[in-house]
C-alpha cells in the first residue's frame, strides 16, 4: 500500500481508507477480521462518524484495539461530527460533547483526524474555532477537516481557526465526477460545464487540502453501484478489459481511476467484505496511463469538448 500526506501534515496516510459506516451490522468477530485485514493490505486510515450506526460502528471498531493495544499506535483514527436528527449543529457544545463520546466509544485518548460532517448555515465560526482550540490543546484532536463544503464556507471557519484544514470528504466516483467535468468543459454551454461546487478541486489542490472521495463505487446519491450494472454496459465494458489487462479486479481499476488523478485523492471505500477489500487495495499498485484515464472518463457518457 502506498502512502500519502493528508493536507501536507499527516504524514504517512494509507492511499486507501476504509470506511466504518456499516460496520455495525457486523458481528464483532466479523468486523475484527475486516479490519485486520485492512492492516494487513497496508491500510492504516480508518474513517468514521459519531451518526454510524448510532454510534454503534466506532464501538465496535473499538473491540479489534482492546484486543491488540499497540494497533492504535499504527493506526490513524478519523471520525465526523455535527449531523443531528433533522438538523446539523456546529455548535461548541455539540462538537465538544461529540467528541468526548466518540474517544470514549473508540477506546482512545485521542483523535488523528476531526472532520465537520456536511455544512451547518447557522455556523458561527468563532464558536467552531473555540471548539478546535479546546479539543487540540487538550490533546483530544490533531487535526481537522470538513466534508461537502465549498471553498467560501472552507475560506470562512478559516479565517477564524488556528489550526488547517487538512481535508475535504466530498463524493467522487467514475459516474459522480462534476468536480472535474466543469473543468474539463470550462467556458462551454453544456450542462458538465456548469460549476457547482465553486471549483473545490483547484481551491483544495492550491491549499494543501486532501480531497477524500466517498461512495467511489456509487452512481448517483446512493443509488447504487456502476460495477456490474446492466445501467453501463460500456463503461463496464472498458472497465473489464483494462481490468483484465492489469491483472486485477474492476473494483481496482475503479479505485485507481481515482487515485490517477494528481490531487492526490482518498478513497474512502465502505466495503464489509474482506475479499473485496483485499481486490480494492489492489489499486494501489495499478498505474493507469492518461489515454486508459480518458478511456474511462468517456464510457462513463462524458463527451470531451
Amino acid at each position: 500500500m502506498k502512502m500519502i500526506s493528508i493536507g501536507n501534515q499527516l504524514k504517512n496516510a494509507s492511499q486507501i481508507s476504509l470506511g466504518c459506516m456499516r460496520i455495525s451490522d457486523l458481528s464483532p468477530k466479523d468486523a475484527d477480521y475486516l479490519i485486520r485485514t485492512a492492516i494487513d493490505e497496508g491500510i492504516n486510515f480508518f474513517d468514521h462518524a459519531d451518526i454510524y450506526g448510532g454510534g454503534k460502528s466506532e464501538t465496535i471498531f473499538s473491540n479489534t484495539i482492546k484486543h491488540t493495544p499497540s494497533l492504535r499506535e499504527d493506526m490513524l483514527i478519523q471520525t465526523k461530527c455535527g449531523i443531528r436528527k433533522g438538523f446539523f449543529d456546529f455548535s461548541k457544545e455539540h462538537i465538544v460533547k461529540s467528541v468526548d463520546q466518540s474517544l470514549k466509544r473508540l477506546g482512545t485518548d485521542y483523535i488523528d483526524v476531526l472532520l465537520l460532517h456536511r455544512p451547518d448555515t447557522l455556523i458561527e465560526p468563532e464558536e467552531v474555532a473555540d471548539a478546535f482550540e479546546e479539543l487540540y490543546q487538550s490533546g483530544k484532536v490533531r487535526h481537522f477537516g470538513v466534508s461537502n463544503q465549498n471553498p467560501m464556507q472552507m475560506e470562512l471557519l478559516s479565517k477564524f481557526t488556528k489550526q488547517k484544514l487538512i481535508a475535504n470528504q466530498l463524493q467522487f466516483s467514475i459516474m459522480h465526477s462534476g468536480m472535474i467535468d466543469c473543468g474539463i468543459n470550462v467556458n462551454m454551454l453544456v450542462d458538465a460545464g456548469i460549476d457547482r461546487d465553486g471549483s473545490i478541486l483547484d481551491y483544495c489542490r492550491l491549499n494543501d487540502i486532501t480531497i477524500q472521495a466517498w461512495s467511489p463505487f456509487q452512481y448517483g446519491f446512493f443509488e447504487g453501484v456502476f460495477l456490474d450494472n446492466d445501467k453501463f454496459p460500456e463503461l463496464n465494458k472498458v472497465i473489464d478489459r483494462i481490468a483484465k489487462e492489469q491483472g486485477v479486479t474492476n473494483s481496482a481499476i475503479a479505485t485507481a481511476w481515482i487515485m490517477r488523478h494528481p490531487a492526490n485523492i482518498q478513497p474512502i471505500v465502505g466495503t464489509t467484505n474482506p475479499n473485496r477489500l483485499k481486490d480494492i487495495c489492489q489499486a494501489s499498485n495499478v498505474s493507469l496511463s492518461r489515454e486508459e484515464w480518458y478511456e474511462i472518463y468517456r464510457a462513463a457518457g462524458n463527451i470531451l469538448p
